[in-house]
């Protein structure tokens, strides 16, 4: 077995290792959500906890880990006797983005359970987690229907199983650990709520820190069991003050002013719902049996909002998490004239300065306290104005996002699950039934017996149970939605210059993207200007980044409408290898001008600028149009010409294309009926 990196060799990181340690202590904390980019420690950190976490006393042989002193009555591998069991370690179980739901809640033998009656139940991961960790990786990019399962797990503390009227039900509470990096998308809000606490990560700026990391890192991949003993006195501490902190956990009085003090912070941060005020509640007096005391203080009051709010604060997937501390500090002054913080603590005793206040032991070069720097403005990696020609234009930005009319692609697609267009998927409504390609999934009960029913004879069936062989059973069918790539392709030249104008394509082009979050879909963006076109975000799951690019975006020089359809073409190709399943929607937010051929010159002719060097640059972007309809590409044309002489340009783009027009102002979803429902009719995809 491989040894584990230390827990307390992890250089820096204090919020995010204070936050995992009070969830060792009280699990009723609600877990922790770590946001960060990649290389920060998140992962290896949440691994070395385990080692951390109280042994565990379970009923010998069980493989639900029922607690012997109070088994769980309704356990599969029950009933069991009270009395002595045995010591473990805590599970640490790691949920794969990929797993399919039989994984994640377990798998019961439907060929057993029609023939003999018998409830065959394989257990999942949701069991095996159960009174230790379940820890997700990149948890904002798991599948909406395994989000569905673990929500309902994490919520009533049971994982419930069914198959066509077999059910089973098994305890199932964990502590749930995600990291996450942001740039791969935002996490959905139901299950961003889930989380008791959440801490931004970043690699630290210091070089003396950086020397640290590396130095220690060279060390264990050298020798893991060395490195892993010079740090074992330090582990048993911490895992001694973890016991110790359970212990003094009950002891801990959380007084009114404290109450008040949490009570108000959250109204004055205006968080949905009472959630946020229970899990700062839970997380203060964590906080204060961490630090030894048997009084939640003022700030222990204050560390729990840094903890538990920011999460809680978004209001849009555009909206950056954060917490306003000067309003903070503000809040809790104003209410925190009670009794309850009259005390003095010893500025040297576990509360106070000397003692840490509550955060984590520190050790060596990095236990300085300091907070890893946060990256520099410029460093967002947001592409900067390139000087791309005359009448260049600053950044407006985008008017107020609004929703917009459903588009959505033909036909029935077979991708990732989402919100968007209609797909062959593993939930959804029953449309028919098939043989099963793998482990059967979804029993389609009527076909299964359908096919079973003529061989009872000849299987010699003597008694009222159904013969029912692996052949015959049958997958059910399903129609559910799918998410798509939709690619955003967005005219920044000067006929789209002015502000008004330009405010209210980018305020649309927002909203649309505020359509793609909602509906689990991946987005791009291309933009052409100038002389050429560039990918200003390739095709990703983070829409804030892409809103991010948008906001940014500079306007000005010419109009090579064929260099930014290629510049598309040329995405979806690539994309479309990476991932075959995935159906794209291209969105082309244009006047339909086009003043000049751009890049597009040589790249369409293949010949160099001679194959098209007379052709006018409409006619050449109507050429490149036709690349995409030749293709079967679901595609939108927004519409943004004004003013009372209209040439119908994106008319023609979108009849090219083989997609549909759309006006600017008719793409709210509150505009004329029905105008928009499904981009349809002229594609060419196959259903």
């Amino acid at each position: 077995m491989t040894t584990p990196y230390p827990f307390t060799a992890v250089v820096g990181q204090d919020d995010l290792r204070l936050a995992l340690l009070l969830n060792a202590v009280s699990p009723q904390v609600g877990g922790v959500l770590v946001r960060g980019e990649k290389g920060t420690a998140k992962s290896t950190a949440v691994r070395a906890l385990s080692a951390l976490m109280p042994t565990l006393n379970v009923v010998s042989g069980c493989r639900f880990s029922c607690d012997p002193g109070s088994p769980d009555p309704a356990c599969p591998d029950g009933p069991h006797e009270p009395g002595a069991g045995a010591e473990r370690p805590a599970r640490m179980v790691e949920l794969p983005v990929g797993a399919s739901e039989d994984r994640l809640v377990g798998a019961l033998d439907i060929e057993r359970a029609l023939a003999e009656g018998v409830k065959a139940f394989e257990p999942g991961l949701l069991a095996d987690a159960h009174r230790g960790i379940l820890y997700v990786d990149e948890v904002n990019l798991l599948h909406d229907h395994l989000v569905d399962l673990l929500l309902d797990a994490a919520a009533m503390g049971a994982s419930y199983v069914e198959r066509e009227g077999v059910s089973v039900r098994h305890a199932a509470r964990f502590l749930l650990v995600g990291t996450m990096n942001p740039e791969e998308g935002e996490l959905r809000p139901q299950l961003l709520d889930r989380f008791g606490l959440t801490v931004e990560v970043a690699a630290s700026r210091e070089p003396d820190q950086r020397v640290e990391v590396v130095r220690r890192r060279l060390a264990y991949d050298d020798d893991p069991a060395a490195f892993a003993a010079r740090w074992a006195g330090e582990e048993a501490a911490v895992r001694a003050r973890i016991v110790a902190a359970r212990e003094l956990l009950p002891q801990v009085r959380l007084g009114d002013g404290a109450l008040r003090q949490i009570a108000a912070t959250c109204a004055a941060f205006e968080v949905d719902g009472m959630r946020a005020d229970i899990v700062m509640a839970r997380t203060a007096t964590a906080l204060a049996a961490w630090a030894g005391r048997t009084d939640v203080l003022a700030e222990d009051v204050r560390q729990a909002a840094l903890l538990a709010l920011p999460h809680r604060r978004r209001r849009n997937p555009f909206d950056a998490p954060g917490l306003d501390e000067d309003k903070l500090d503000e809040t809790l002054e104003q209410f925190g004239d009670s009794p309850d913080d009259d005390s003095d603590p010893d500025p040297d005793g576990p509360g106070g300065p000397g003692g840490g206040g509550g955060q984590p032991p520190q050790d060596g070069p990095e236990g300085n306290g300091d907070t890893p720097a946060q990256p520099e403005a410029g460093d967002s990696g947001e592409p900067q104005p390139s000087g791309a020609g005359a009448g260049e234009q600053s950044a407006v930005r985008a008017s107020a996002p609004f929703r917009t009319k459903v588009l959505s692609v033909p036909g029935l697609g077979e991708g990732a699950a989402g919100r968007r267009s209609r797909a062959r998927t593993e939930h959804g409504r029953t449309i028919g039934a098939r043989r099963p390609r793998g482990t059967l999934t979804k029993l389609h009960l009527a076909a299964t017996v359908q096919a079973a029913a003529p061989h009872q004879r000849a299987r010699g069936r003597s008694g009222p149970g159904l013969v029912v062989r692996r052949d015959d059973l049958r997958q059910a069918a399903r129609e559910g939605r799918e998410g798509n790539l939709v690619l955003f392709v967005v005219d920044a030249s000067g006929s789209m210059a002015a502000r008004q104008r330009m405010s209210a394509v980018k305020g649309a082009v927002l909203s649309l993207l505020l359509d793609a979050y909602q509906r689990r879909d991946k987005v791009g963006l291309v933009t052409f200007r100038g002389k050429d076109a560039q990918v200003a975000l390739p095709p990703t799951s983070s829409v804030d980044a892409a809103a991010a690019r948008l906001e940014s975006l500079p306007t000005g020089g010419r109009t090579p409408l064929a260099a930014g359809l290629l510049k598309a073409h040329e995405v979806l190709r690539v994309e479309r290898l990476r991932d075959p399943a995935r159906r794209a929607l291209v969105v082309v937010v244009t006047d339909g001008r086009a003043t000049d051929k751009g890049a597009a010159r040589s790249a369409s002719g293949r010949g160099g600028g001679r194959a098209t060097g007379g052709t006018e640059p409409v006619a050449l972007a109507g050429r490149t149009a036709r690349l995409f309809a030749a293709e079967g590409v679901a595609s939108v044309v927004v519409d943004c010409e004004s003013g009372p002489v209209r040439l119908g340009l994106a008319g023609q783009l979108a009849g090219e294309l083989g997609g549909t027009a759309v006006a600017l102002d008719e793409l709210r979803a509150d505009s004329i009926a029905g105008l928009v429902r499904d981009v349809q009719g002229t594609s060419r995809r196959a259903a």
